[in-house]
């Protein structure tokens, strides 16, 4: 298994990271400073997504390191995937790349609907 491939599947939690609900994902992202990340397929992402969301392909991991790199880890960033799974693989993997104020969308762009 690659290094990057066992940072993602590590479930270790952080304490930079926050699980948090849609309401609090709503005021937080309201914010210009936020980084908001949407890590569901282009094609899920094409279907309905969150107001300003960059789509980065959970799914497309040397993609996917390479955009984290580009993104400023003092700043907050604000993850979703469809149901929670995979934005909370990400947040671990943002964690651990040096991130410390991470939000985790409770329930994924499920529970934003």
């Amino acid at each position: 298994m690659s290094f990057l491939g066992k940072l993602l599947g590590t479930s270790a939690s952080s304490e930079h990271i926050k699980v948090i609900g849609t309401e609090a994902f709503k005021l937080g992202i309201a914010s210009k400073s936020t980084q908001l990340i949407d890590v569901r397929t282009a094609n899920e992402f094409k279907s309905g997504a969150i107001a300003n969301a960059k789509n980065i392909d959970f799914f497309n991991r040397p993609a996917m390191e390479t955009a984290f790199k580009k993104l400023n880890p003092s700043k907050p960033v604000y993850l979703y995937c469809r149901s929670g799974n995979r934005s909370g693989k990400a947040a671990n993997l943002l964690a651990k790349m040096g991130f410390t104020e991470i939000y985790d969308l409770k329930g994924g762009y499920m529970s934003w609907k």
